[in-house]
């Protein structure tokens, strides 16, 4: 549920300050993690 979160604040941010590209890490536990990249469509 955390990543879900952190993504969606990452897409509103991009799209309230009009900014192309936006980066989120996540620890998905047992020492794995993830980092995800999200382009602003409207841009």
């Amino acid at each position: 549920a955390s990543g879900a979160r952190i993504l969606g604040h990452l897409a509103h941010t991009l799209h309230h300050h009009g900014l192309r590209y936006g980066m989120a890490t996540l620890c998905i536990g047992v020492g794995q993690g993830l980092a995800t990249i999200i382009e602003n469509p409207n841009y």
